[in-house]
């Protein structure tokens, strides 16, 4: 789908102090503890009658995407005092600070004879009394009005947090169905909240660990298709598959992609010993990074391909190590209780997560490059497998109920550790991984 965006209002003047604050709106995501910014997002106009239904729907994606954050409060439209009508009518400012609104989100939607979606919006900070940013127009077709959505909500959060969005993202996962003794996985991409689910492989054999390409295109993936694990790459688009040339014997697994697209590391098992492995997408040239006589596994590049972080038992436990992209001597970042394992570099560079599992419960953490300020963010029977959202402020992993008919689904969490909640999914799911923001 192409995609195109027009600025339809000049920059606005600079934001004025408000009343309780000594800046311009924004929110600090890092933060612990936080009472969500009321804000309005008041119904999008349609302006003309073909365009009604896409207004009503954009208005409650626009709505559910910042109140999921748990950084929003919508405010009802049963509160409202001022009813906005015309998309370029003057704010009554008066009338949104009557009712605590902090912000406000004003849009319409037009449908054009060709079929056209075209929806524009403004955001308004109420208690300085100015536009927070510039107007911005989003186009595309009819089944992109999701699209649309996710675009404006990206906007509206980026303005008021100060970070990039992620509403704009896909995920793909692995969609699991029947009873644990006779599991059947498939692959499955959806929208980041759960919409619009497609399936990339039938449930004819095991599938693993699935991992998005830099540019959302390609997804690698660990199958038994073979009888053993051999790791495969997939177009997104056309569904084709692909074995790579790793040339194993043994099995291979936990393939991911260098930030350059052009190159994959994995886990290689032979003869008892599991060591890291990179391959040259383009050449085929493959090169051994680790020989240990330990298991070294989860290999994760940092964003500017530098540098691996992964576990290893090495130690005699399972830990965090970091080690050039070319391998050589590796350095130890964990140095809690328990065991470490599943890091994955955060794509601002500023933290690495991972599972963590010590006295009996699973955990989803946190820390620095250097293994300093480690955080936990969750507790459970069974978390593991955390992914990054693009913007490097939220995770995704899988948590599995206890007991014999515990079933594995989809959490998130932002790296505070608030707003814990489920991702919908129609069946069982595990193995998340978060796409880059769609171009």
């Amino acid at each position: 789908m192409k995609w195109f965006l027009v600025l339809v209002l000049a920059l606005a003047a600079p934001v004025t102090l408000a009343q309780e604050r000594s800046g311009p709106l924004r929110i600090e995501i890092t933060e612990g503890v936080i009472e969500p910014v009321p804000i309005a997002v008041a119904p999008f106009i349609a302006e003309n009658a073909a365009a009604n239904d896409f207004a009503r729907q954009i208005t409650a994606v626009v709505s559910a995407d910042l109140t999921g954050t748990g950084l929003f409060r919508d405010i009802p439209q049963s509160a409202y005092i001022s009813q906005v009508t015309d998309f370029d009518a003057q704010v009554q400012y008066p009338d949104w600070r009557a009712i605590n609104a902090e912000a406000l989100v004003v849009g319409g939607v037009t449908l054009t004879s060709d079929g056209r979606l075209i929806a524009k919006f403004r955001l308004f900070d109420i208690f300085s009394g100015q536009p927070l940013g510039e107007g911005l127009q989003f186009a595309g077709g009819t089944d992109s009005w999701r699209r649309v959505a996710h675009k404006i909500a990206d906007q509206v959060y980026s303005r008021i947090t100060g970070e990039d969005g992620y509403f704009d993202s896909r995920v793909v996962y692995v969609e699991e169905t029947g009873p644990k003794n006779d599991r059947r996985k498939r692959l499955a991409i959806m929208d980041y909240d759960g919409a619009n689910v497609q399936f990339l492989s039938d449930n004819a054999s095991i599938v693993l660990a699935p991992r998005f390409s830099p540019t959302g295109d390609r997804v690698l993936f660990t199958s038994y298709e073979t009888g053993f694990p051999q790791i495969y790459e997939l177009s997104v688009g056309t569904v084709v598959k692909r074995q790579l040339d790793v040339q194993a014997e043994g099995m291979t697994f936990a393939p991911r992609y260098a930030p350059n697209g052009r190159t994959v590391v994995y886990s290689r098992s032979d003869a008892g010993n599991t060591d890291i492995y990179k391959l040259d997408l383009g050449s085929g040239q493959r090169t051994r990074l680790t020989s240990a006589p330990s298991i070294e596994t989860a290999p994760s590049f940092s964003p500017d391909g530098s540098r691996i972080v992964f576990e290893s038992d090495r130690s005699g436990s399972q830990q965090i190590y970091t080690m050039s992209m070319d391998g050589g001597e590796p350095t130890r970042i964990s140095f809690g209780q328990g065991r470490y394992g599943t890091p994955v570099w955060s794509p601002r560079g500023d933290f690495i997560a991972f599972t963590k599992q010590n006295a009996g419960r699973f955990h989803i953490g946190v820390m620095r490059t250097d293994g300093s300020q480690e955080r936990l963010l969750t507790a459970s029977f069974l978390d593991e497998g955390p992914t990054w959202a693009p913007n490097g402020r939220v995770l995704m992993f899988t948590r599995e109920s206890a007991g014999a008919d515990g079933q594995p689904a989809l959490f998130s969490v932002d790296i505070s550790g608030r707003n814990l909640k489920r991702v919908p999914t129609a069946t069982a799911a595990s193995d998340p991984a978060w796409s880059p923001l769609l171009p």
